[in-house]
């Protein structure tokens, strides 16, 4: 068992990690890869919730833009973390690590319908949770779902896993002058308007003093590294 700083760790995951850099709706060996490095914390003793988008999917507001009604196609981005969920959980079954996805949306032929205090308690007895279905409300990012769940099971540290190392202080592919930030703060992430997260999401991690990391999900134990501070990434404290 090796020692990490956090015991439980809630990661927020996009849906285009599971896609791939293709034009793959679930890339298998996407998925697989990050399924090991939430195997790797399994494995180290954490207790571990993830929480999925949509992007490889649909977005709702990106169908809402499209054209279809702003809150149908919201739940239609919830049904579609549902898929990814699913995915993830099969992908981790494989390796052993015991899983279970609660879903805000309840469809209990696939999902238990989720509730807080179980939740907790499938954390406690070593299950990695997968948390679907978003909020369960729409207009709401899965940002702010990670961050609201975070809050909710009392999670020691938000996860995000990007496809970059961090934050800066401008985007990195389009200003090479652009500066890491190995740490920050709640109020200069506002001040700055650097787009970290949402800003509901922002606002309840603030106010939860909850830390949040931001790492790179493309290294292979990059999860480790990161939250032992081994590697580059960006900590996010009030």
């Amino acid at each position: 068992m090796t020692d990490l700083p956090y015991k439980r760790i809630l990661l927020k995951l996009s849906g285009e990690r599971l896609g791939g850099d293709g034009d793959e709706i679930l890339s298998v060996n996407d998925i697989a890869h990050l399924a090991e490095e939430i195997k790797t914390l399994y494995d180290a003793g954490a207790e571990v919730g993830v929480v999925l988008g949509a992007g490889n999917i649909i977005r709702g507001s990106e169908a809402a833009e499209a054209g279809f009604e702003e809150a149908q196609a919201h739940y239609m981005g919830m049904l579609g973390t549902v898929i990814n969920a699913l995915a993830m959980q099969s992908m981790l079954e494989q390796k052993g690590v015991y899983t279970r996805v609660m879903s805000a949306i309840e469809m209990q032929s696939v999902a238990e319908p989720y509730i807080r205090r179980r939740a907790i308690r499938h954390m406690e007895k070593k299950r990695v949770v997968i948390f679907a279905g978003g909020t369960g409300n729409p207009f709401f990012t899965t940002d702010t779902a990670g961050a609201l769940r975070a809050v909710e099971v009392g999670a020691d540290i938000l996860v995000k896993a990007t496809k970059v190392d961090g934050i800066y202080t401008a985007d990195p592919k389009k200003d090479p002058s652009a500066k890491h930030l190995s740490t920050i703060t709640y109020k200069d992430i506002l001040v700055d308007n650097l787009k970290v997260m949402d800003g509901s999401a922002i606002a309840l991690c603030r106010e939860h003093n909850l830390p949040l990391m931001v790492c790179d999900s493309s290294e292979k134990g990059g999860f480790m590294k990161a939250l032992k501070g081994e590697t580059r990434r960006t900590v996010v404290t009030g």
